[in-house]
């Protein structure tokens, strides 16, 4: 046996210069060859902390903290003996005899040096660059710097230099801060290198519509500081000037090759350290890996799949495992994200440039969304642009990366679920990129099924990596598991998601049976561990609200919900709020009316009678929503529950009351639905409906229920929705009397809550359901199952234990806090929210239009104050 001191004897030095993302896969690739314990491996960081994900680094300003978005496992340094020092970075080499000297002093001798020294980002050489105020957005200590500062009394707005991917980004964490945001970009359109001139124009319009003022086509000429020397404007290239309290460059970023510089090795004409397709420089000693290198292709790669790709050449090649396959000689720089809430995605040859090529265009501006696939002459699919839906991206990226000619027609591929044409990720070949970040195919995640016997999600991502990097493509991964576990013949796991292994149903049955009152006691003993995601927190918050009661606003229950829920009203385009005060079976009094009317014209809220037969009011800002409910409750309004998936409303013609062909009072029994079943959590929304008559002037044969009047009683439909994909409902049962048809609303109403999916409506729960609208009819009038006292006595306790939430809400001061646009500054109004008048009303001021801001004299008295943006 050898000992210690031989062992290290034996050992040659591996120094890594940088420990970002790069830095740290390139270490995570390196242990995995043989031969790896040959190497005494010592890694220089400049930055405070190990490797960090700096993909989702905007989740910091939402929470996510630093441990959350560390890359480094527990363990991971210590197990293979790697000596991190950080804030000690590299300062020089000398390649001739192979030391590094660190901005500590010490001296290390290397066998190989790695050089991942990332990328800094470009600050335009303006005036004022280098004002008290201006910021760069790249590490954790300038998130925190800009949220020390965008929390100041006098910060009240923000500049972003830059309209791509990280200034995107910037824009929405300054948008989150609360301050007044506006993105300059010098090109002609937002993110310029990922998506064309349409996906550019409504990703504009939409992010414009979010609050953001984007400045397309004008550069930043100077900053202009005050007395202080602070920032107080920013002077454009087209003459204007924006009022600017903090400015964040993030205008791209320039590779960090000065130390490559310095010693000698050769770097590209715009920067780069050039090295060849086994990511090594003019030196065989020196690599590079990441945004420092500039690769065989001529190109710098900022992306971080590209920066794997060269981690992992460069270890296999330290290794001497590296096969032909494994040569980095350029990359997929396809990219998939959400910035402020807007869906982006680019893929392939995203902008035409293959001869030949031709555009296939699908673009709904009233939706929002903007597809583009490109195909060439021999019908392969190239690339894309998709703005708004990116839906069909986990299929369409490994079509257009697997080389293959489409077989169904291009333009069905483009249409709304367009992507189950090409008979979705099971029609993928085996050669097709599944994760670039990882570069692993559809084919190893099918042997990874068949030959490992992995069966789920994180078993699968922990040998393949796939779904690691960016994590656009882990939805498609779990299809494609599951479908491999499926066709193998083995029982799918249809967990909820990766933190549950149960279903949405059987986590209800979980909580009904155990008497279960949190997220954190469900998840300890019931999930896999972590701690939630978007998926499952709001389907548990459901769940405990149906079976719990309870304000969704107390405690644990607050912060699991949607944005919705979380204001209790619905969140409109340009960052406004709606009011929908319930209006049971559409009736309402003079008095009801006049009170609607005189907040509408007291706030400068627009009005509007909705389908659901009741009145919303739209262009209410988060600090209104309790003064304007407080009136409402005041009159004897209650929450219309339109921003919840709840029942919504029970509409109703005028019935036999008025209509001389109803032949029963359908107005009544709406009311009375409408007021037993209100504030119902389910799974997806809930919408009925009662006609006094065959007629059918109410459309009961559209909603999730319907009730149509007979000469004897009532028929009851169930599973009906209008939407893109409407289906009539089915009559469940015929001439009902009243009692029994309430109860057997009640059952059917239980029983969809109990066993639904999450985000699943009646309709597509009768379709799945197994035994179809047979078993609901046994279990529901039949007591097939022997659950319906069960039923009864759930509905009975959310009937007798009902609150109306915003009268709760106005009750509660604690609740109450949540309320304000801004922490810094309650009761200013949102200068992002503007509006201009139409037809005598107002609505949301468009981006080339001049908006204003309508602050409501709540306080002042009841007159509009408008005041120019």
């Amino acid at each position: 046996m050898t000992t210690d001191a031989t062992t290290r004897h034996r050992l040659r030095n591996l120094l890594l210069i940088g420990h970002g993302m790069v830095g740290q896969r390139f270490l995570e690739a390196l242990v995995e060859q043989p031969g790896a314990a040959e190497w005494r491996i010592t890694v220089l960081a400049e930055e405070p902390r190990a490797a960090y994900d700096r993909v989702h680094l905007t989740s910091w300003f939402s929470g996510t903290s630093t441990e959350e978005l560390s890359l480094t496992p527990p363990g991971f340094l210590a197990e293979h003996r790697i000596d991190l020092r950080l804030s000690d970075p590299a300062t020089a080499v000398d390649r001739a005899a192979r030391t590094v000297t660190c901005a500590s002093g010490a001296v290390l001798s290397y066998d190989a040096l790695v050089l991942a020294t990332g990328s800094y980002p470009f600050v335009p050489p303006v005036p004022g660059h280098d004002a008290a105020g201006c910021h760069v957005y790249r590490t954790i200590e300038d998130l925190e710097a800009i949220r020390a500062e965008a929390g100041a009394e006098s910060t009240r707005t923000g500049v972003v230099v830059g309209g791509g991917l990280l200034g995107l980004e910037a824009a929405g964490a300054l948008t989150a801060l609360g301050l007044d945001t506006h993105v300059v970009e010098f090109a002609p359109r937002l993110m310029a290198l990922q998506v064309d001139e349409g996906g550019g124009r409504l990703l504009s319009r939409k992010i414009e519509d979010l609050g953001v003022r984007v400045h397309t086509g004008a550069g930043t000429k100077a900053i202009v500081t005050g007395p202080d020397g602070r920032v107080r404007a920013m002077s454009l290239s087209d003459g204007r000037e924006l009022p600017a309290d903090l400015v964040v460059f993030s205008a791209g970023v320039r590779p960090r090759d000065q130390l490559a510089r310095d010693c000698g090795l050769a770097v590209g004409e715009r920067g780069g350290i050039v090295v060849d397709d086994r990511c090594r420089t003019g030196d065989p000693n020196v690599y590079a890996v990441g945004e420092c290198a500039l690769a065989t292709d001529g190109r710098v790669y900022g992306l971080v799949a590209p920066g794997y790709a060269m981690a992992e050449t460069a270890a296999r090649s330290l290794a001497g495992t590296l096969r032909e396959e494994d040569r980095f000689t350029g990359a997929d720089t396809s990219t998939k994200l959400k910035l402020l809430g807007v869906d982006v995605a680019s893929f392939g040859d995203a902008h035409s440039t293959t001869e030949g090529a031709a555009d296939v265009l699908y673009s709904d501006s009233r939706t929002g969304v903007y597809k583009k696939l490109v195909i060439g002459r021999d019908g392969r699919l190239l690339g894309g642009v998709l703005v708004g839906d990116t839906e069909s991206y986990g299929v369409l990226r490994p079509l257009a990366m697997g080389g293959r000619p489409l077989t169904t027609a291009p333009e069905q591929l483009v249409l709304p679920a367009g992507a189950a044409a090409a008979g979705g990720p099971v029609a993928l070949p085996d050669e097709a990129v599944v994760c670039s970040c990882h570069n692993v195919t559809r084919g190893a995640i099918g042997a990874a099924v068949r030959d490992q016997g992995l069966s789920t999600v994180p078993e699968v991502k922990k040998c393949t990596k796939a779904g690691t990097g960016c994590g656009s493509c882990v939805k498609l991964l779990g299809t494609l598991v599951a479908e491999e576990l499926a066709a193998g013949g083995v029982t799918v796991d249809r967990g909820l998601c990766e933190h549950f292994g149960h279903t949405r149903a059987e986590l209800y049955e979980i909580v009904r049976t155990l008497g279960i009152g949190s997220f954190g006691e469900l998840l300890d003993g019931h999930g896999r561990g972590g701690e939630g995601c978007d998926i499952c927190k709001p389907a548990v918050a459901s769940i405990l609200a149906s079976l719990n009661g309870g304000h969704i606003l107390d405690g644990e229950q607050g912060a699991l919900q949607d944005t919705n829920d979380h204001f209790l009203a619905n969140l409109q385009r340009n960052g406004s709020y709606s009011v929908v005060p319930r209006v049971p079976g559409g009736e309402i009094t003079p008095e009801g009316l006049i009170t609607i009317g005189e907040i509408a014209r007291d706030f400068g809220l627009y009005t509007k009678i909705t389908g659901g037969q009741r009145i919303d009011l739209f262009g209410a800002s988060v600090d209104q929503l309790p003064p304007i409910w407080r009136r409402l409750v005041d009159a004897g309004f209650e929450s219309g529950h339109a921003y919840g998936k709840s029942l919504r409303t029970v509409k109703s013609c005028v019935g036999d009351t008025w209509c001389r062909y109803g032949v029963q009072d359908s107005v009544g029994l709406a009311i009375e639905l409408e007021l037993r079943y209100r504030g119902l959590r389910s799974p997806h929304k809930l919408k009925a409906a009662v006609s006094g008559c065959a007629r059918e002037c109410a459309e009961a044969q559209g909603k999730d229920f319907g009730i149509i009047a007979t000469s004897t009683g009532w028929n009851l439909h169930i599973g009906g929705n209008g939407g893109m994909t409407p289906r009539h409902a089915d009559l469940l049962a015929a001439d009902l009397d009243k009692e029994t048809l309430i109860r057997t609303i009640d059952r059917f109403l239980m029983f969809y809550i109990r066993t639904a999916d999450r985000l699943e409506r009646t309709s597509v729960w009768l379709d799945r359901i197994e035994g179809g609208l047979e078993h609901v009819r046994q279990v529901v009038l039949e007591d097939s199952l022997g659950i319906c006292t069960e039923l009864d006595a759930l509905m009975s306790r959310h009937v007798g234990g009902y609150q109306d939430e915003w009268a709760a809400a106005l009750a509660d001061p604690e609740r109450l806090r949540r309320f304000t646009s801004f922490v810094n500054a309650p009761g200013t109004p949102d200068p992002a929210v503007t509006f201009v008048p139409e037809r005598g009303q107002i609505r949301p001021a468009r981006p080339d239009e001049d908006g204003r801001i309508l602050t409501p004299a709540l306080v002042a008295g009841p007159r509009l104050e408008v005041r120019t943006a």
